[in-house]
């Protein structure tokens, strides 16, 4: 009995998170301005939310529930932490599009290029999305979140890269 309420769960999680990430499609009209549309993203505060020393700390100095309480606040941060990431990596991949279409061998270049890194780190936010709720549920597990931080910096230089040679409003900044 027990394990079927786990898998009907985990079923539903699963569903929810491929809602989640279908709806993080972006429109057309985010190419006019995307610069309006990234929501800035703390990597620095993200990746002391995961940090697993930062974790052994709070757990040798709380007492377990109050231990417990502190990690699922701490996850459901990093959760919209990720979830901002993986928008971000939305409009980019639709900055990327218009980007490779460029008449310009290099722009069309690092646009693709910015595309892989987009949709690696969509990948990257959906599954660790999944560890990190199922934290929240079993706050006994060990989480590793690392490829997303690391994959968001990528991003982002390449976007830096891809903005010297095509014009994106101002998005470097509003990452």
């Amino acid at each position: 009995m027990a394990y079927s309420l786990i898998f009907v769960l985990l079923g539903l999680l699963a569903l929810g998170l491929l809602y989640r990430f279908r709806r993080g499609r972006t429109s057309a009209r985010v190419l006019e301005n995307p610069a309006d549309y990234i929501r800035s993203v703390d990597i620095q505060a993200f990746r002391n939310l995961i940090d697993p020393a930062e974790e052994e700390f709070l757990r040798r100095n709380l007492p377990p529930a109050e231990f417990r309480k502190i990690r699922r606040e701490r996850l459901r941060a990093a959760v919209e932490y990720i979830s901002c990431a993986a928008q971000n990596a939305a409009i980019l991949l639709r900055v990327g599009e218009a980007a490779r279409s460029s008449p310009e061998p290099a722009v069309a270049e690092e646009a693709q290029k910015l595309m892989d890194s987009a949709i690696r780190l969509r990948l990257y936010a959906l599954k660790t999305m999944s560890r990190l709720y199922l934290g929240i549920i079993f706050p006994g597990w060990t989480i590793s979140s690392q490829p997303v931080a690391e994959s968001y910096e990528q991003v982002t230089r390449q976007v830096v890269r891809l903005g010297l040679q095509y014009p994106l409003q101002g998005v470097s900044a509003a990452l």
